[in-house]
């Protein structure tokens, strides 16, 4: 969400003295991808058919391929055509594709600041006035999803797929083997750093040279020390608002925690498309990893007996000693986004609309985000876990997204592409150990609200 249109009660999710299930939404950011490819192009597709870009993420994907082929059976004259891409190759092709007035019809996003930056130039539909002739469309939504697809007011998305709040695993084998206990403090965090790098296991994994897997620790820790309001003031544009101590705070505790080992090494040439950060895990190379819930499903699939075996632990990021946060609340991604490119054709955007009332988020489809390791931001969705292998996860999740008074959107996402490039170089930098947090922070304010 961009600071200079969205409300703080937008930021903020929406969750505060809602009922459980609108606790539950959420905005999206990236998640380790695979290579993947389909036919399909840009909004100039032939007549009765419609473009589709997204995510080749496994195993993720398959769910969004098969909800467009039940979509394209159920409606022979409103056809769409999917191209998926890898998380960080989409970034670029879509930011591209857009600028050239060549987006496909159907934008699959993050919301926020992107949005905002979409909505600015007239590149998307404004959705508003379909809701309004669509309720049901939108009551049966977590209604804090809607959080980073409004701009100004005005719903410029559509909210789909799950709920992602960030995770801290860990390798249950590795930590028995140790003698040690999961942590409940950041004290104890730094604590556990010289046992596991003494056994021979890295602490952390890390998949450092994708940056924004960097920057869930730094959100962790900012709210932990600080509480909610210290990033909402850099959201809503404060002048040298990441000047608060408790960002110095952070930053130095990240510093620390480089410096003492604490993640395995070679993190910065590491990559979360690869999945090579899970793997590490569940192999018992790390003992730890922080990263979103769309990994457990990556786990399942390729960690063999590691998830049905028992062997992943996972718990919400424990608190900081002194801080003002309050260690029930959490960052994420509250959902993921389609927006409809203002350049299709009037049939290209009715297909689309059909789409968005009667393709996404069916009952089979929450079924299947369910199967994946996901929590659909469909109100009652936790029907879908009974009897499923994946149940106490689930639940997990549900809870964690539940209870949280606050549920934030990762800060990439939240600020402008401007502001967020600029923060994740020299996020690359502070894990690096090659710019101070003065310089870090110095850095940042040059750029809020651009």
């Amino acid at each position: 969400m961009d600071s200079r249109s969205t409300s703080r009660r937008a930021f903020l999710s929406l969750s505060m003295g809602l009922p459980l299930g609108a606790a539950l939404a959420a905005c999206g950011t990236s998640g380790p991808t695979r290579a993947g490819g389909a036919s399909g192009g840009g909004s100039g597709g032939g007549s009765g058919k419609a473009s589709y870009w997204y995510l080749a993420v496994q195993p993720q994907e398959g769910v969004r391929t098969r909800a467009v082929e039940r979509f394209n059976k159920a409606n022979p004259n409103s056809q769409i055509t999917g191209t998926t891409f890898q998380n960080d190759a989409y970034k670029t092709k879509i930011k591209t594709a857009i600028g050239a007035g060549q987006a496909p019809t159907i934008i699959w996003g993050w919301g926020g600041g992107t949005l905002s930056t979409y909505v600015k130039a007239g590149q998307v539909e404004d959705l508003t006035p379909w809701f309004d002739q669509n309720p049901a469309v939108k009551d049966r939504l977590f209604p804090s999803s809607f959080g980073a697809a409004t701009i100004e007011g005005k719903i410029y998305a559509m909210p789909c797929e799950t709920v992602q709040p960030i995770v801290l695993y860990y390798n249950k084998t590795v930590f028995e083997k140790v003698g040690a206990e999961p942590p409940q403090s950041w004290g104890d965090i730094m604590d556990l750093v010289p046992k596991f790098n003494k056994a021979g296991v890295a602490p952390f994994s890390l998949g450092g040279q994708s940056r924004w897997t960097n920057m869930m620790w730094l959100e962790f820790l900012l709210d932990r020390i600080g509480g909610p309001d210290v990033f909402q003031a850099v959201f809503e544009g404060e002048k040298d608002a990441w000047s608060h101590p408790a960002v110095l705070e952070t930053l130095t505790k990240v510093q620390e925690l480089v410096k003492a080992n604490g993640f395995i090494k070679g993190f910065s040439s590491i990559t979360a498309d690869s999945n090579a950060d899970q793997a590490l895990l569940y192999t018992g190379k790390a003992a730890m990893m922080l990263h979103g819930a769309w990994t457990y499903g990556g786990m399942l699939t390729d960690g063999g007996d590691f998830v049905p075996g028992g062997h992943l632990g996972y718990l919400n990021f424990p608190p900081v000693d002194g801080g003002k946060g309050d260690p029930s609340d959490t960052v994420g991604n509250p959902g993921q986004y389609l927006s409809i490119s203002s350049k299709a054709t009037p049939e290209q955007k009715e297909i689309a609309k059909k789409f968005f009332a009667t393709g996404v988020l069916t009952d089979q489809e929450v079924k299947e985000w369910a199967d994946t390791g996901g929590v659909p931001i469909v109100k009652g969705a936790d029907k879908a876990f009974a009897g499923s292998k994946d149940a106490d996860f689930l639940n997990f999740v549900y809870g964690i997204a539940s209870n949280a008074k606050v549920f934030a959107q990762s800060w990439d996402q939240a600020l402008s592409p401007t502001a967020a490039e600029v923060l994740l170089d020299n996020i690359a930098k502070l894990f690096q150990l090659s710019i101070s947090p003065q310089q870090w922070v110095s850095n940042l304010n040059a750029v809020i609200g651009k």
